[in-house]
C-alpha cells in the first residue's frame, strides 16, 4: 500500500481559523439574526485604493490586446515590480537590496511555509510561543513534532519578546511587529538576534508583513537595517494588510545573494539559488494584473493612499486598545500593529472567553491558545473591521457585566 507523510497526523485536526469558522456557523444557526462583529481573522474591510483599481483596469485592458497580452510570466516576478520594491522599500531607506534578490509570491502564508523546501530535515527549528500557526504547522509537516522543534517562551514577563536560546538552533522564525501579540522589537533587540545568528551560523526567517504599521521611525521595519543581516536572514513581506490585498494575493520574499550555507560536501551554497530553483519548479508566478496592481502601490498616489489605509486601521486599533484599558483589561499591542492582545478576565481560559464574548456581545475574536501554549489565558482582536463596527464592538464590551 502507498504511504503518506505521517507528519500530518501530528497536526491538530483543524487549522485554528477553520475551527473558529465552524463555531461561528453553529452559533449563527442557533441564533438567527444575531448581529455579529468580526474582530478575529486578520482580513481587511476597506476597498482597494483608487490607484490600485486604476492599475487593475489598465492591466485587464492589456490582457485584451494582442500586443500587450501576457501569458506565463517570470516565476521570480516582473522586473517592473521588483525594481520598484528594491528602490522604495529598501534603497531609499539606505538598504542595499537589489531587484533580483526579490521574489514575488502569492502571500506570506505561502512563502513562510514553502521556505522549508530548501532547508534540511535535520535542522533544529526555533519558533516563538505564542506564534502565527503557519510557522509551527508547516514545520511539523516537514520534520514532525519532534525534538527538532524548539519553542521560545514569550510571556508578559519578558514583554512577549523571546530570549536568545541557551542551546544552539539552526533556524529561527521571528515576526515583528508580532502576530498575535502586537509587540515590536527595537533595533538593539533585533541586533542581538543578528549577532547570535552570525556567531552560530544560523538562519533567521524574518516575517515583516506588518512593518507598515510601525509608528516610530526609530523602530526597524526591516531586518536588513541591522548590519550584516543579509548574511543570515531571509525577509518576508506582504501587500495584504498595508494595501488591502487579502483577496488579490501578492507578497515578496527577499533572499540576499550574500546568504550562503556550507553543504555536506563542504561547498558553500547560495540560498538565493536554491529558492530560485524551488520557485522555478513549483511556482508559475503571480498574475500579471496583480503585479501591476502592486506596482501602483509604489506610485506617489499609491503611497499616500496606503498610508491613509494604515492610519485608518491604526485608529481602529487605538479605539480597541483604549476602550479595553478603560474597561480594566490588561492589554498589549495596538500601538505599532493592527493586533490587540488582551489577558482574559477572571482567570478564564481563552476558548471560554471566546464563547462568552460571542454569546454575550456577539463579537468574534481569536483565542490565544490557538497560537501556542503561552497563548492560553489571552485573546487577540484585530483592527480590520470598519470604524463604525469597531466602535460598536467596544461599546458592547464596555456595557458587558463580565
Amino acid at each position: 500500500m502507498f504511504q503518506i507523510n505521517e507528519n500530518y497526523l501530528q497536526l491538530n485536526q483543524s487549522y485554528l481559523f477553520s475551527t473558529i469558522a465552524k463555531k461561528i456557523d453553529a452559533f449563527s444557526a442557533s441564533h438567527p439574526g444575531a448581529d455579529l462583529i468580526r474582530l478575529g481573522i486578520g482580513d481587511v474591510t476597506l476597498p482597494l485604493s483608487p490607484a490600485v483599481i486604476g492599475a487593475l483596469h489598465a492591466a485587464v485592458d492589456d490582457m485584451a490586446q494582442k500586443e500587450s497580452f501576457r501569458g506565463y510570466g517570470p516565476e521570480q516576478g516582473y522586473d517592473f515590480l521588483r525594481e520598484k520594491i528594491a528602490e522604495i522599500d529598501f534603497r531609499q531607506r539606505g538598504i542595499a537590496i537589489s531587484a533580483d534578490e526579490i521574489f514575488i509570491g502569492d502571500g506570506s502564508k505561502s512563502d513562510t511555509g514553502n521556505i522549508g523546501d530548501i532547508l534540511g530535515g535535520d535542522n533544529l527549528v526555533a519558533i516563538t510561543n505564542p506564534v502565527y500557526p503557519v510557522y509551527m504547522d508547516t514545520s511539523i509537516m516537514r520534520i514532525g513534532n519532534s525534538d527538532k522543534l524548539f519553542l521560545l517562551s514569550c510571556t508578559a514577563e519578558n514583554g512577549f519578546l523571546p530570549e536568545i536560546p541557551a542551546q544552539r538552533v539552526d533556524v529561527i522564525y521571528l515576526c515583528y511587529p508580532n502576530n498575535p501579540t502586537g509587540t515590536v522589537m527595537t533595533r538593539p533587540e533585533l541586533k542581538k538576534w543578528v549577532d547570535w545568528a552570525l556567531e552560530n551560523e544560523s538562519l533567521i526567517l524574518f516575517d515583516a508583513a506588518y512593518e507598515a504599521y510601525i509608528q516610530d521611525d526609530n523602530l526597524p521595519k526591516s531586518i536588513y537595517e541591522i548590519e550584516n543581516a543579509a548574511l543570515c536572514a531571509i525577509e518576508f513581506r506582504s501587500f495584504s494588510k498595508n494595501a488591502g490585498f487579502t483577496g488579490l494575493r501578492c507578497s515578496y520574499t527577499v533572499v540576499p545573494k550574500s546568504l550562503k550555507v556550507r553543504a555536506g560536501n563542504g561547498e558553500m551554497v547560495s540560498l538565493h539559488g536554491l529558492w530560485n530553483r524551488r520557485q522555478s519548479t513549483k511556482f508559475n508566478g503571480t498574475a500579471y494584473i496583480v503585479q501591476r496592481a502592486a506596482e501602483a502601490v509604489y506610485s506617489p498616489q499609491g503611497q499616500q493612499e496606503i498610508r491613509e489605509m494604515v492610519a485608518y486601521y491604526m485608529h481602529n486599533a487605538g479605539i480597541i486598545r483604549e476602550g479595553l484599558i478603560e474597561k480594566g483589561f490588561t492589554v498589549f499591542g495596538g500601538e505599532h500593529a493592527p493586533y490587540i492582545w488582551l489577558q482574559c478576565p477572571s482567570g478564564l481560559d481563552s476558548w471560554s472567553f471566546f464563547d462568552l464574548l460571542l454569546d454575550r456581545c456577539h463579537i468574534v475574536g481569536t483565542p490565544g491558545i490557538g497560537f501556542g501554549t503561552n497563548g492560553e489565558g489571552y485573546f487577540r482582536l484585530t483592527a480590520f473591521n470598519s470604524r463604525e463596527r469597531t466602535k460598536e464592538a467596544i461599546k458592547r464590551i464596555k456595557d458587558w457585566s463580565i
